[in-house]
């Protein structure tokens, strides 16, 4: 899988693979993903982003991804 979903594939995803499931927003089934969300960190709503932070953080630790973002790890409280 790329770093892009179309309708169908996103419309497929669990809530569970999103790291903002109650808005199915950053999906991230795969380790491409993971860096998508990584670098879109920055337009989530401020009140949002230590949950989208710890998403993120759990699903990077799943696919083996290495975050470097110290901003993601500062708003999960890492």
């Amino acid at each position: 899988m790329n770093d892009k979903l179309d309708t169908e594939e996103r419309r497929e995803l669990p809530d569970s693979l999103f790291g903002l499931p109650e808005r199915r927003e950053y999906p991230m089934p795969d380790a491409a993903h993971v860096r998508a969300a990584e670098a879109y960190f920055r337009y989530c709503p401020e009140e949002l982003k230590p949950k989208l932070a710890k998403s993120i953080l759990r699903f990077a630790d799943l696919y083996g991804v290495d975050v470097e973002s110290p901003t993601v790890h500062s708003y999960a409280g890492y």
